[in-house]
């Protein structure tokens, strides 16, 4: 059987000691927990003049890890990648930071990544390149000569083509995606967006869901990433005697938690929540001193202008409320910067009563999956779900949805949540339960490499036929 070759930003090797947030490294070791394969990607160091990727075993994995410039590594990933691409794709324009040395330095970086990576293919591997960082990798391994299948799926939204044709580069951009066999995306709306950009911008001709440009075929499909979806559930039943959950359970005492986590980024409405729960306790006096509302939100990006003007401004909002609030005996809200470890992650989500997942854009949200996941099936929580986020696709039938801008509906949504009778909180977890057990972080991972297997199946049979 063909290697699979799995491609990323950000490579993290297993030590058992890593305090781990979730996302993509949580999700691939999900899928490829029976895998044997190659990881490659950024070791996290720097080097001024980077050698070889350095290759370790844990396993039946492989991991090889490669140092980069730290100027490089700045402007591909701060400046272009986090600068331009994400406000871009997450639809924050005003955001949008474009420089053109930025981009070259995306460029060179995932020059950087093919010119190594080559150098450890076999001709059939089949390799999975991962989201944004990376759109160029496969155009820069088909120049280096590898014919073998190559995958790309985005973990980001893809907006409309006249949000992305902003982008000065977004032809080159384009042009690169069509480089790939097989382009997975989160959601409907996604792929749908994505395949008018590419035939409308670039000049992809459509068949059915397939692409057809410079004699390639590239095909494309909708993959929504998923969670171990009982093993979560199962941690989380065990989670709660841990010392440190029953700490924040009995911290609580007896109020209502109310949860949200995520790191610290603009397009999580975090702001906009903060403002929510202000509202509500300003106009459901009933409420005050009985619900707590927890905000986990590990800093991430922190050396962006950005970013550190949202954490000030959450500090902010955390002051006023618990000021305007507050009594000797009760704190309204908790905020937190740190990571919590899985484990004892899945023990808070499944003690919170409502889940808030309320971002003003998402490709899909694995923590609104993760809350369903933990709650007791008998006295299970409410999910309080923005309506822009992917995992709305599966979860709204369920949840309780939200216009995140819309702060009184959504502080009725919480009061909604908090005040729900236990026969519709059960109906409600129930329809958001129905397929998270059918399609799980294994299949996502098997319906992805299967079609890779499927491509490259197909694309040898015509090289013999030729």
């Amino acid at each position: 059987m063909a290697r699979l070759v799995i491609v990323s930003n950000r490579v993290s090797v297993p030590t058992g000691r890593r305090v781990e947030a979730g996302g993509l490294t949580v999700v691939l070791r999900d899928g490829l927990r029976k895998a044997d394969g190659l990881w490659f990607g950024w070791s996290g160091d720097f080097a001024e003049q980077p050698g070889p990727a350095k290759v370790t075993t844990r396993g039946k994995m492989s991991y090889a890890l490669l140092d980069l410039n730290q100027d490089d590594y700045k402007g591909f990933y701060y400046g272009f990648a986090n600068g331009s691409l994400w406000p871009l794709f997450h639809y924050r324009l005003g955001l949008v930071d474009w420089k053109a040395e930025s981009y070259r330095a995306y460029r060179k970086v995932n020059l950087q990544f093919a010119s190594e990576l080559i150098k450890l293919l076999k001709p059939d591997d089949q390799v999975w390149v991962h989201d944004y960082q990376l759109i160029p990798l496969g155009e820069e391994l088909r120049k280096l000569g590898f014919t073998g299948t190559i995958g790309f799926y985005l973990h980001v939204p893809f907006p409309s083509g006249d949000i992305v044709e902003v982008l000065p580069a977004h032809v080159e951009l384009g042009q690169a995606m069509l480089n790939y066999d097989l382009i997975g995306v989160q959601t409907d709306r996604a792929h749908h967006d994505m395949l008018d950009f590419l035939e409308r911008w670039i000049g992809a001709e459509r068949e059915g869901e397939d692409l057809l440009y410079a004699g390639r075929r590239v095909r494309t499909g909708v993959y929504r990433a998923a969670i171990d979806t009982l093993g979560f559930g199962k941690e989380a039943a065990v989670a709660v005697e841990n010392e440190e959950v029953r700490s924040l359970e009995e911290s609580l005492g007896g109020r209502t938690l109310m949860l949200g986590v995520e790191r610290l980024d603009y397009t999580k409405g975090l702001p906009l929540r903060f403002a929510a729960y202000e509202h509500l306790l300003a106009t459901h006096e009933d409420w005050l001193r009985k619900v707590i509302m927890l905000q986990i939100a590990p800093v991430s990006r922190g050396e962006l202008a950005q970013y550190r003007a949202l954490r000030s401004d959450l500090e902010r909002a955390t002051g006023r409320i618990a000021g305007r609030f507050a009594s000797p005996d009760w704190n309204p809200i908790r905020y937190v910067n740190q990571p919590v470890p899985r484990k004892i992650l899945s023990g808070y989500l499944r003690v919170a009563q409502v889940g808030l997942v309320t971002p003003l854009r998402d490709g899909m949200n694995l923590v609104a999956k993760e809350y369903v996941a933990a709650q007791d099936p008998q006295n299970p929580g409410v999910l309080v779900l923005s309506r822009f986020a992917g995992a709305v696709e599966e979860l709204g039938e369920g949840a309780l949805l939200v216009n995140p801008l819309d702060i009184e509906r959504t502080a009725e949504a919480m009061r909604d949540a908090l005040a729900m009778p236990i026969d519709e909180r059960i109906d409600r977890w129930q329809r958001c339960m129905e397929p998270l057990r059918v399609w799980t972080a294994r299949t996502w991972y098997d319906a992805f490499v299967h079609k890779l297997h499927e491509i490259a199946d197909a694309n040898s049979k015509l090289a013999h036929a030729a």
